[in-house]
């Protein structure tokens, strides 16, 4: 990024936290997804909030972006199993922010397994959650009634931009790492597992460079929605893998358990657009596959008279390069800004919320004043 285009998103992140500052200041831990341009946010909410912990997502750290804000602001690392027992996750909140009131800004529902506990056993106070993705959104959900207020933005209409974009790298990046291996697209018919946001961006542009696809979906509405575009709708998973010669997973849960590797077509390409953990389960593979690298970025899982490819390791394929969406990201960004004044005024019940629409128009035409030029 250039000089000027980093004080240009500078200053557009201070208009916004200027736009919608809380009355008080909370303290805050932040998950994200710590790329290139992420400092810029990170100092946005170091504004907005005392910024108490930065915990990167671990398959997408910027090494020079970890650097710059490991200069100004606490880095811990994260996983999983942090904030899955109520003790552990006790215990580190604890020891950064004892007694405080916290905001804690989440991107794939870390925060959900202990919040219950969290919530009632914490010292200080839980102003509540901000979540940004659709697999997060269901996590807290899954909860029932949350504890405490949870802002979602994974279902704003200020996110269609991103999650358009998002399907195009998907996209991109698989057919980049298959052309490193000799493979291409066509020639090879591909089956989407889900046909949400994500799911029906990667199925139009797959459609679009003359590949045939097949999705298959669990909600009826969006096969619906599928066959309204065009697409084929499979009516049975088992049967929709043995014939695709690349599987692009988009739901957000899991969308391949161990007994349905086996019915992938020999060769096949296997990619998602998350993380591993939450759209395969690869633990559940059968212990007859051997796993061996079959490329910079493809593994092979062969067992007698079956193989397949896993692209990634099986976590988002576009990470492999870069996963930008350009400037577009920082109307989600904006959003998740809002989202903290709006946890600040504590008068918002326990249970999923979402950013009013005025606020987002608000955002909306800001972005426009500085990236529509």
């Amino acid at each position: 990024m250039e000089t000027f285009e980093r004080a240009r998103l500078d200053a557009y992140f201070a208009r916004v936290a200027a736009q919608f500052a809380p009355g008080e200041q909370t303290a805050s831990f932040l998950i994200t997804h710590l790329l290139g341009e992420r400092p810029a946010f990170v100092r946005a909410v170091a504004a907005m909030t005392r910024l108490t912990s930065v915990l990167p997502k671990p398959k997408s750290v910027h090494a020079a972006a970890k650097r710059e804000v490991e200069q100004t602001y606490t880095v811990d690392a994260l996983t999983r199993e942090m904030f899955a027992r109520a003790d552990d996750a006790l215990d580190y909140l604890e020891s950064r922010a004892a007694g405080q009131t916290v905001t804690l800004l989440d991107v794939g529902g870390y925060f959900a397994p202990s919040l219950t506990d969290v919530h009632s056993r914490f010292t200080g106070r839980v102003a509540g959650v901000i979540e940004d993705t659709e697999n997060g959104h269901r996590r807290y959900e899954d909860l029932g009634k949350p504890p405490c207020p949870v802002i979602s933005v994974a279902r704003s209409p200020l996110k269609d931009p991103e999650d358009f974009l998002v399907g195009q790298s998907v996209v991109f990046s698989t057919e980049a790492v298959m052309r490193d291996r000799g493979d291409i697209l066509h020639g090879r018919p591909a089956l989407v597992i889900g046909f949400g946001k994500l799911g029906s961006s990667i199925a139009r542009l797959l459609h679009a460079k003359g590949v045939q696809v097949t999705v298959f979906d669990i909600d009826p509405v969006r096969r619906t929605q599928a066959l309204s575009q065009g697409f084929t709708v499979a009516r049975d998973r088992e049967a929709a893998l043995t014939g695709a010669g690349l599987v692009l997973c988009a739901t957000g849960a899991v969308s391949l358990r161990g007994e349905d590797f086996s019915h992938l077509r020999n060769g096949a390409y296997l990619a998602t657009v998350t993380s591993s953990e939450d759209e395969l389960d690869l633990a559940g593979l059968p212990d007859v596959y051997t796993r061996t690298q079959a490329g910079d970025h493809v593994a092979r899982y062969r067992t007698t008279g079956h193989y397949f490819y896993l692209v990634n390791g099986g976590n988002a394929v576009n990470f492999l390069h870069g996963a930008s969406v350009g400037p577009f990201i920082f109307l989600v960004q904006a959003e998740i800004l809002a989202a903290i004044r709006m946890l600040t005024r504590g008068d918002l019940a326990p249970g999923i919320h979402e950013v009013p629409a005025p606020d987002r128009e608000a955002i909306a035409a800001t972005w426009l004043s500085y990236f529509n030029r």
